[in-house]
């Protein structure tokens, strides 16, 4: 050990005559562990945030979309086998998109109803592992019930304001009916509910429904035509990559969407939040660092005659530096290590129990969601050993430059 740190060690463990400093030496430590602490706890949160929200999302949409610009896709199945050749694709299936009212005998309201082809939209949605009860195969009218009505999945939500239940009877109304002397007569198709799902976003549970693509085509009136095919990949931070291939595969005429361009505002929104929340957190730990200099100068001021006996002995300027910021670094090291601790523990207690519930009809989850990634808990412990060992500099140089002939004249 160099005498530097050795006396670091011993200024540390001495009983000072003032004892406030103690006291201001105990409050710098606790500074920078609740600000570490807390730092841990608001990223792991946001991050947490962030990801659940994207499961949200991708368990309802698929990773990318193809759309044609002209419209709808009306021979869409020579474009399925050079999609599935594509390198990263798992996946894909064809889609309708309709806006309509939905009514019961108790209730009416607006939804966005999917029509979806039930055979392959399993392997490119996670819509099945969100369903209560049904299943997608149930969209299909059995062959061996006669007029038995199309199939409907809709969200808990839905089913909870309409007051239906599984196999209840509820009515599409479309406004694109015939023109007749009286005016345009709406489209009524009436359909059984043949499942309800649970995505635990309110957004999707209360506005969301699925149909079978042939229903949906009956419906529009339309024929082999659908709006879109959506595509599932293997790995969906690829997807910009595999978008962009897809894109030179199929041509001119098309457009390629994958999630993260559809959601760019959400986590772009998400993202400068997260940056804003470590910037505030950030100022318990500057706090703390102001506590260490004021500290650390009211240490040089009681021991300005061991640096001048020091000094006196041949101890070099740069020796009583060290030996200062030494000191400064054990008060923020100590700091940090137990705001890490402190904030990994919370984030266990947090993820474990779920004792903070939010409302699921403001948040897409019922939650606080908690996800610690081990950059963010580097990062955060990087950047407060670099506060306080900036915070140590102005102190040490004010002892490094005490003078041993003044120090010791009376």
């Amino acid at each position: 050990m160099g005498f530097e740190s050795f006396i670091c060690s011993r200024y540390l463990k001495a009983r000072r005559k003032q004892g406030f400093i103690s006291l201001i030496t105990l409050i710098s430590v606790a500074g920078v562990a609740v600000g570490v602490m807390a730092l841990i706890v608001v990223l792991a949160v946001m991050t947490g945030f962030t990801t659940e929200l994207r499961n949200k999302i991708l368990g309802v949409n698929s990773h990318i979309i193809v759309q044609r610009i002209s419209g709808s896709i009306s021979h869409y199945q020579h474009l399925i086998p050079p999609i599935q050749e594509q390198q990263g694709v798992i996946a894909v299936t064809p889609y309708l998109y309709i806006q309509t009212m939905i009514t019961s005998d108790s209730a009416n309201t607006g939804v966005v109803v999917r029509g979806i082809d039930p055979d392959s939209a399993a392997s490119v949605l996670s819509l099945p592992d969100h369903l209560k009860s049904g299943s997608l195969a149930d969209l299909k009218p059995d062959p061996e019930i006669k007029y038995q009505r199309p199939g409907i999945i809709i969200g808990k939500h839905l089913a909870s304001q309409l007051r239906v239940t599984l196999h209840d009877k509820i009515r599409l109304l479309s406004s694109s009916g015939p023109l007749t002397p009286m005016g345009v007569i709406p489209k009524i198709l009436t359909c059984r509910v043949a499942g309800i799902f649970d995505t635990g976003m309110y957004e999707y549970d209360s506005s969301l429904a699925y149909i079978s693509l042939d229903t949906a085509r009956n419906f529009l009136d339309i024929d082999e035509e659908v709006h879109g095919l959506e595509v599932k990949i293997n790995d969906i931070y690829e997807a910009a990559t595999i978008g962009e291939s897809l894109g030179k595969t199929l041509g001119p005429g098309y457009i390629i969407k994958d999630w993260m361009m559809m959601n760019h505002n959400l986590f772009s929104a998400l993202k400068l939040e997260k940056i804003g929340m470590f910037i505030a957190m950030a100022l318990i730990v500057l706090v703390a660092a102001f506590n260490i200099i004021s500290t650390l100068i009211m240490v040089v001021m009681e021991k300005a005659k061991d640096i001048a006996i020091l000094k006196s002995m041949g101890a070099t300027s740069a020796s009583i530096m060290r030996i200062f910021i030494y000191e400064g670094l054990v008060i923020g090291l100590s700091g940090t290590v137990l705001g890490v601790g402190g904030g990994l523990t919370l984030c266990k207690l947090l993820s474990h129990y779920q004792f903070i519930k939010l409302p699921s009809d403001v948040y897409p989850m019922s939650t606080l969601p908690i996800k610690v990634l081990p950059l963010d808990i580097t990062f955060i412990a990087v950047s407060a050993v670099m506060i306080t060992f900036l915070a140590t500099l102005y102190p040490s140089w004010q002892a490094a430059r005490t003078q041993p002939a003044e120090a010791l004249r009376y």
